[in-house]
């Protein structure tokens, strides 16, 4: 089995990354997000203790999550997308999708932990393949934001390389076949590491030299903008294997301001940029919502990619909109948005070798 040389410096000494005091501004924010369902529902103008939002907590038939769901997934909100969602609106759609329900303790037939394979897919620690010519890294554990419908909420982390000398293994595993033209960089979401671990890693598969494109699935662009800084630019695009960014908004409110402005800064660096959505019920689930999100997108240069049926793991499916509506919300986007603004129709289904159109 080949092996990447010097994949790991010894002091993590990595010239022209951005240093400390030039990251905290996103990981202060990070560090300042909202940890509770009753505190996110407070800055909303919606107190829990208030009898007026009791009230109407119970028309809506919401009842917020139970100490035990929150000790599996807690919950993870940045000031800036609290800041995106509309006061004392408990059908807003961003609160939606990370306001922890007691729906999330309900058993039903056909969700499970594991609803798209990842673990019947794992190659070698910290490596999935489900399809030729590409892997995937789980690079973290960590999200900026937590969104109820995670398809891996239960996924094992803990059995993932953490320190860098830990990924050498599954960088020999890349380098040893040389069908492997592309690494997607997952997690958690990949943003989430520092610039200097980032750009070691991706240097380290930079060196692989069948490797000619490195993918980032991440939502911090959307969820903490603030993120993408110049320096980050400046490493994303100094390798030699084409660097390609898919970011995840559902809704077009998710696409303002700061957020907005970082999308752009991505698609203007020259980075190509894509999205992919997931169908939620009470979120995306009106032909006016998928509308103004994919016009969103395409003013500011990110191409819809795919829209998810909704991957059905356990605590999710007060979150599933029905396959054939899906369908016919698709039909009817087709005849308001020209072809390159309307996103495939897409379900992962564990053992295919392509995601399923729909």
């Amino acid at each position: 089995m080949s092996s990447v040389p010097d994949a790991f410096p010894a002091n993590n000494d990595v010239s022209g990354v951005s240093s400390l005091s030039q990251q905290l501004g996103w990981q202060r924010e990070l560090a300042q997000s909202i940890r509770s369902g009753e505190e996110l529902l407070r800055r909303l103008g919606l107190n829990p203790d208030d009898l007026r939002t009791q009230q109407m907590l119970q028309t809506a038939g919401i009842q917020l999550a139970d100490q035990d769901i929150l000790r599996r997934f807690p919950v993870l909100v940045p000031e800036n997308f609290l800041a995106r969602m509309t006061h004392g609106d408990l059908g807003d759609p961003l609160l939606r999708q990370v306001l922890p329900l007691s729906d999330e303790s309900l058993a039903v037939d056909g969700f499970v932990p594991d609803a798209v394979g990842d673990l019947e897919a794992r190659r070698t620690p910290g490596v999935l393949q489900k399809y030729a010519g590409r892997v995937l890294l789980i690079a973290t554990s960590a999200c900026a934001i937590h969104c109820r419908y995670c398809f891996r909420r239960d996924y094992p982390y803990a059995e993932e390389p953490r320190r860098l000398q830990d990924w050498q293994p599954a960088l020999d595993e890349i380098a040893s076949d040389s069908s492997i033209t592309e690494v997607i960089f997952s997690g958690g979401d990949p943003l989430m590491l520092s610039d200097s671990r980032l750009q070691i890693l991706c240097l380290a598969i930079d060196q692989i030299p069948h490797v000619e494109r490195i993918r980032f699935h991440t939502r911090l662009p959307i969820v903490l903008p603030s993120r993408v800084t110049a320096e980050l630019i400046a490493l994303l695009t100094g390798f030699r294997a084409q660097p390609i960014m898919v970011v995840h908004a559902n809704h077009g409110n998710e696409l303002v301001g700061d957020c907005k402005y970082a999308l752009q800064t991505l698609v203007r660096s020259g980075i190509p940029v894509l999205n992919q959505a997931v169908l939620l019920a009470g979120v995306n689930d009106s032909v006016e919502a998928l509308e103004a999100l994919c016009r969103g997108l395409i003013n500011v240069g990110v191409m819809p990619y795919y829209l998810h049926q909704l991957d059905r793991v356990s605590g999710t499916a007060h979150f599933e909109v029905n396959r054939e509506r899906g369908r016919q919300l698709i039909q009817q986007l087709a005849t308001r948005l020209p072809g390159y603004a309307v996103p495939r129709f897409v379900q992962e289904i564990p053992g295919e070798p392509n995601k399923t159109a729909l």
